[in-house]
């Protein structure tokens, strides 16, 4: 293959990768150096140059599966995630996308061996592969520079172009390689935000707070889809307050936007230990929703829709101050774990989920507060888990407004979750009618069907949109007055602990009140904000001490 036309490649790899020219310069540099440095081993400019391609078009394949998954490309950290459980993870959720991927890895292998093997070009003198090595190395530190940094790709991290420059950027990132015994914030300035006075109560009779985290279920709306009543009840409730919600994960890491509620903080603050934040994480958040809920008198309840030994949750939710931790394996009969894990039904969990907490109301005055995570609609929507025999014509409906099978499967689970819920709120506004309610839920993360849609409306890929789920504030039993109704501002699940906060009456810290003056500055997004106020209250949190940040000492 002659020198040319192994060039021509080489730029049609990095095309391909990058689908833009915004970082064009650091791709082409990478490649250069990729070259220049394997040209130590093979001695030859076509070998190297083309050897360089086929990484670049291996790092870009892995980015693309990684982005089609979860939202974001690849970056240098993800890779230790690899032998965290992520691939059996995908293999058991998504085989057909795995397999896939195995099979063009093992391709761009074989195409690596044919080179060395079948490629030939003249010899180049030891002098002038240190002479281009030189020259590589400059030219990739120059054009690093000149992107502005590693704070230019975390801002264009959910964007569907420049993969081999962001992978590339996030490997001369100091931070990726740095050891961290504790944790790291990315947006934190040097300069710490005086805290605002604290905000007293609005009312005397706190209200129980119900916080439900609906697995994977988006608004359809969003995508120009139709809806039925129950559903938009469900979504949009009447007499209460709804929107659009921005989560920081796309496709699965539920724990994370768990994570995000109840600390009021970003996951992607915290880079690559985002993804392990509830085992290095547990113990080193003083400040959270369930602390200042249990300061104020509160019995404060998990229920979890995972087993016990699911991660670190049971550690993780003890040291942020939920009491009393209740998961899959705890419930007492007539609930039966294994008959649930056939299908991660809401009409079984949520039923076991609220029974627990009546009981728990039962015989005591104490204002309860109830989180609960359900899983019912986790993918992969090609299975049927919704009740056979129900909901036939919701999924008829569905179909009609998209022929896909998998969103139907996914509107069928949506309108039993709708249904189970409805009951739910009845049984315990007439068990329970002297306790006033706050009830708000809201979805984790799109699931990774979503990008079917996309493709079957022909919607070009938005990466706001893919971050986007929903919020429902409701109340019962005397609350009325306290939230306003209708369609409310866009909001970060940072924020959404604290509007549950505000909406419930309940006073604000000091903490909670500045987060909430946070809310004008930062819109809809908090970690993609450029806030200074918000670099400057992490820095605060920080050094009160509410963020532990140290290295462990063993």
């Amino acid at each position: 293959m002659s020198l040319a036309l192994i060039i021509v490649t080489a730029l049609a790899v990095l095309w391909i990768a990058e689908r833009s020219v915004e970082h064009l310069k650091l791709a082409v540099a990478a490649l250069c150096f990729g070259a220049a440095l394997l040209l130590f081993a093979v001695t030859d400019l076509e070998r190297a140059i083309l050897l360089s391609a086929i990484l670049a078009a291996g790092i870009f394949g892995a980015s693309n599966v990684k982005y089609d998954h979860s939202g974001i490309k690849l970056v240098v950290t993800d890779l230790p995630l690899a032998f965290a459980g992520t691939v059996p993870f995908l293999l058991a959720q998504y085989p057909l996308a795995l397999t896939v991927a195995l099979a063009g890895s093992i391709a761009l292998m074989l195409a690596g061996v044919a080179t060395l093997f079948y490629v030939r070009g003249p010899p180049v003198s030891l002098e002038l592969q240190m002479l281009l090595f030189g020259m590589a190395c400059v030219g990739l530190l120059a054009a690093y520079r000149a992107t502005g940094g590693p704070v230019t790709f975390q801002r264009h991290a959910a964007h569907p172009r420049c993969f081999l420059s962001s992978f590339v950027a996030s490997v001369l990132d100091p931070l990726s390689w740095r050891r961290f015994g504790g944790l790291a914030l990315s947006d934190i300035a040097e300069d710490p935000l005086p805290l605002m006075a604290a905000v007293p109560a609005r009312i005397t009779d706190y209200p129980d707070i119900i916080i439900i985290q609906h697995e994977s279920i988006f608004d359809p709306r969003l995508f120009g889809l139709p809806i039925e009543p129950i559903v938009e009840s469900f979504l949009s409730p009447e007499r209460g307050l709804h929107g659009s919600l921005n989560v920081d994960i796309f496709g699965g890491g539920s724990w994370q936007s768990e994570f995000s509620l109840l600390t009021g903080l970003s996951s992607a603050s915290f880079g690559s230990n985002a993804y392990f934040l509830f085992k290095r994480g547990a113990g080193r958040f003083h400040s959270s929703l369930p602390r200042t809920l249990s300061a104020l008198g509160y019995r404060t309840m998990l229920t979890s829709s995972c087993r016990r030994s699911f991660l670190s949750y049971d550690r993780f939710y003890r040291s942020i101050g939920i009491h009393e931790r209740l998961f899959t394996d705890d419930f007492r009969p007539p609930f039966d774990v294994k008959r649930f894990e056939a299908t991660g039904s809401d009409a079984l969990f949520l039923d076991a989920a609220l029974d627990a907490h009546m009981k728990g109301i039962a015989g005591d005055a104490s204002p309860r507060f109830l989180y609960a995570l359900t899983n019912f609609n986790h993918g992969p929507h090609t299975r049927q888990l919704a009740a056979t025999g129900r909901f036939e014509g919701e999924r008829a409906f569905a179909a009609a407004s998209l022929p896909d099978a998998c969103y139907a499967e996914y509107y069928a689970r949506l309108v039993e979750t709708a249904v189970t819920w409805n009951r739910l709120k009845s049984e315990l506004s007439v068990r329970f009618p002297d306790r006033p309610v706050l009830i708000v839920h809201y979805g984790d993360h799109q699931p990774v069907m979503t990008r079917r849609i996309e493709r079957k409306l022909q919607l070009d890929p938005d990466p706001k949109r893919q971050f986007r789920t929903f919020y429902a504030i409701e109340t019962i039993n005397g609350l009325p007055d306290r939230i306003p109704c209708g369609r409310g501002p866009d909001l970060d699940i940072a924020f959404l602990g604290t509007v549950a906060l505000q909406h419930a009456g309940l006073p604000l810290d000091e903490i909670f009140a500045t987060r909430a003056s946070l809310l004008e500055h930062c819109g809809g997004a908090y970690f993609a904000s450029s806030s200074e106020r918000k670099r400057r209250f992490h820095r605060t949190l920080v050094d009160l001490g509410m963020i532990d940040v140290a290295p462990t000492v063993r």
